[in-house]
């Protein structure tokens, strides 16, 4: 029994030294820390507790999202439907072989587009690996995104679709370093976020067959950190988040004015990540956002449709009286559909919400622009609710120009093959703006000459219905009949110093951004359809912006596009090379790449 006791004692006094020593090395460590940890004495208060948070010492617990406790905790979660898969028509056309010389020409534009990537992704790869984008005039590195490498984490499955393994590892080798505890903003678009950085890291992840499990695990690091931009008394986001006071365990209130875009647009890459985790979590928490603009979409100015913004505080979504679907709106509506086909149709929610908001915008949105070719085009509008009446701008948006895939989509998911007639329609009005410019090039923003088909008007173009347009931009009704010769002269001295396309009356916004709106419409339509039409449209627009953009670097904005030499922007967003670039590659691609049966875009 002795040399048991003896053992014991032995054993615990080892145990006490090996302790007061780790403790006096802990001691030792804080008092004298490594130049790496050591806090800069320029720190305010909040980054010095944050510094302490991310560098605990020697025995401290380092600080991670998921850990972090949550001030207003979810106690039951709406789990992912289950059940047997909606009877989901096909999607895309039955493609048959090309012949030897129209295979020739497909290669020889998918290879163009190929090259018009690498040119991007050298240049910036060169001038700003890891940072969120490359200035493609100065070569300048950009942080506009939180400063984890936006474009890199974006463009990774244009990387792989193009089947640049070796650009893909190295990016993938990159993106382990990305640290979601810090960033080089104080406040975080979470939209923006979540789209470029986690629809990134999962869209990749998927591509690739789940080879690279770092990007999964990426994703959930990112989402548990986004997660908590959801940490309000009612489950609301928080769109515009300074996330420094959120780590420190600051209570938080969502915004009385949020756009609301930003509210409704997470809903499939937190889907996804459920889907691929298990964790119903992220998943529960786009359905309480979904739920309550379900809830309040015929209570709106317009019903069917959401405002522009939104009281999320509140959760009220019906007292703004501005309606579009452009600009602040786009994602919300898009992602109706789309988020209807991630389910495998097992929620029926999202397919009512979107039929109701297409006839709102058939009957509120939507208008037919007078144009020279007298050819059948809708463009969406914006329309507004004064104290005494609706008033309606036939403003086109190139970010509206997603409408048209949405709308053929949704067709052919739901079987409405009359919508594609819709869809076509919304598609031809954005070729239209491209082709009408100088430098095929559609604009930001422009307003267009409106058929007045509630009095009669069969949309023939006239040059008088033009003028009349431009010089009256809201004329009482019947006074499009005689135009006088002062409101002719007016027309054409704003036509001469505005540099007005036909059709157009107003370009509010002359710059292109390198968006991808219009092709991805498309090439969604393309997908659909099968009308090699659609592909001969696209290269005409690749032509075009490339030919106006292209820079030493890499591609820029252009100032105006009604300037076939105009002052280029120093901007490239990561979309350029994560979207526009990608569906110019796979309208030239062999349809099974990337199918629209297999994966949701």
């Amino acid at each position: 029994m002795l040399p048991i006791l003896r053992r014991w004692t032995f054993y615990t006094v080892l145990a006490a030294a090996i302790l007061f020593l780790l403790l006096q090395l802990g001691a030792f460590l804080d008092l004298h820390p490594t130049p790496r940890h050591h806090p800069p004495q320029h720190l305010k208060d909040q980054d010095l507790r944050l510094h302490q948070l991310r560098n605990p010492g020697f025995l401290g617990r380092k600080f991670k999202w998921k850990n972090l406790r949550q001030q207003y905790p979810v106690s039951n979660f709406t789990s992912l439907p289950s059940g047997p898969l909606a009877n989901i028509p096909k999607i895309q056309h039955e493609f048959v072989a090309r012949n030897h010389e129209e295979e020739t020409e497909r290669q020889g534009r998918q290879a163009a587009v190929k090259d018009a990537f690498l040119h991007s992704w050298q240049g910036y790869k060169e001038y700003a690996w890891a940072q969120d984008e490359v200035a493609p005039i100065s070569g300048v590195p950009q942080g506009n995104f939180g400063g984890w490498g936006a474009t890199l984490v974006d463009s990774l499955d244009t990387l792989w679709i193009m089947g640049l393994e070796e650009d893909f590892k190295l990016a993938v080798s990159e993106l382990k370093k990305i640290d979601f505890t810090t960033s080089v903003l104080e406040e975080l678009n979470v939209f923006e976020t979540t789209i470029r950085y986690a629809g990134g890291f999962l869209s990749a992840f998927d591509l690739s067959g789940h080879a690279y499990p770092v990007l999964l695990e990426k994703a959930v690091e990112l989402g548990e950190m986004l997660y908590h931009a959801l940490d309000t008394p009612n489950r609301m986001p928080i769109t515009r988040w300074r996330w420094k006071n959120t780590m420190l365990g600051e209570p938080q209130k969502p915004s009385r004015s949020s756009i609301v875009a930003e509210v409704g647009s997470l809903t499939m890459e937190f889907t996804r990540l459920s889907q691929l985790t298990g964790d119903p979590k992220w998943y529960d928490a786009v359905v309480r956002i979904m739920n309550v603009f379900e809830q309040q979409q015929n209570q709106t100015k317009i019903p069917g449709l959401w405002p522009m913004q939104v009281d999320t505080r509140e959760a009220d979504f019906t007292k703004e009286s501005t309606f579009s679907i452009g600009g602040m709106v786009d994602s919300l509506y898009e992602y109706l559909p789309k988020e209807f086909l991630m389910l495998g149709g097992r929620r029926q929610q999202y397919r009512d919400m979107y039929t109701q908001s297409l006839q709102a915008m058939k009957e509120n949105i939507f208008f037919r622009p007078l144009n020279a070719d007298n050819k059948a085009l809708l463009i969406p509008g914006t329309k507004r609710k004064t104290p005494t009446r609706f008033r309606f701008t036939p403003e086109a948006q190139h970010l509206s120009c997603y409408a048209g895939g949405m709308v053929a989509l949704a067709a052919t998911a739901f079987d409405t093959p009359d919508e594609l007639d819709t869809a076509r329609q919304l598609v031809e009005g954005c070729i239209w703006a491209y082709e009408s410019t100088p430098t095929g090039i559609m604009p930001e923003v422009f307003q267009a000459a409106p058929c007045q088909e509630d009095e009669g008007d069969d949309c023939t173009w006239s040059q008088e219905k033009w003028y009349h347009a431009i010089a009256s931009p809201n004329p009482p009704k019947g006074a499009s009949a005689d135009v006088p010769q002062q409101v002719i002269t007016n027309a054409m001295s704003i036509i001469e110093t505005s540099k007005l396309p036909p059709g157009f009356t107003r370009i509010s916004d002359s710059r292109y951004m390198l968006r991808p709106e219009a092709i991805e419409s498309v090439f969604i339509l393309y997908r659909i359809t099968g009308d090699r039409y659609y592909q001969d449209k696209a290269w005409n627009m690749f032509q075009s912006i490339t030919s106006a953009a292209r820079t030493e670097i890499s591609y820029a904005g252009i100032q105006d596009v009604r300037e076939l030499n105009s002052t280029m922007i120093d901007s490239m967003e990561s979309f350029w090379t994560a979207e526009t670039l990608k569906y110019f590659y796979l309208i030239f691609s062999e349809p099974d790449l990337v199918s629209l049966d297999d994966y949701v875009l």
